[in-house]
């Protein structure tokens, strides 16, 4: 018996006329695509979903983000 009312044969026929229609070169991409697509997006619901502690550079002022370091350059006199 089949799925859903879909027999193994009926299946198959699909299979191999979708094949024949994109190509395996294709649908392989496609598969791989659709994968990291996947992928990516469990990756970012779970960086969505950790706690603010964790990612200490939101936690910032807006002061501290755009701070300037300040240094003392010193220059090489030389006749240019």
């Amino acid at each position: 018996m089949g799925v859903g009312g879909i027999s193994i044969w009926q299946l198959l026929i699909i299979l191999v006329i979708v094949i024949l229609l994109f190509g395996t070169k294709r649908l392989k991409n496609v598969g791989s695509d659709l994968g990291n697509a996947i992928k990516s997006f469990r990756s970012s619901m779970r960086d969505a979903q950790e706690p603010e502690e964790n990612n200490p550079t939101e936690n910032l002022d807006q002061d501290k983000k755009t701070a300037v370091i300040e240094g003392q350059i010193s220059h090489k006199n030389s006749k240019v």
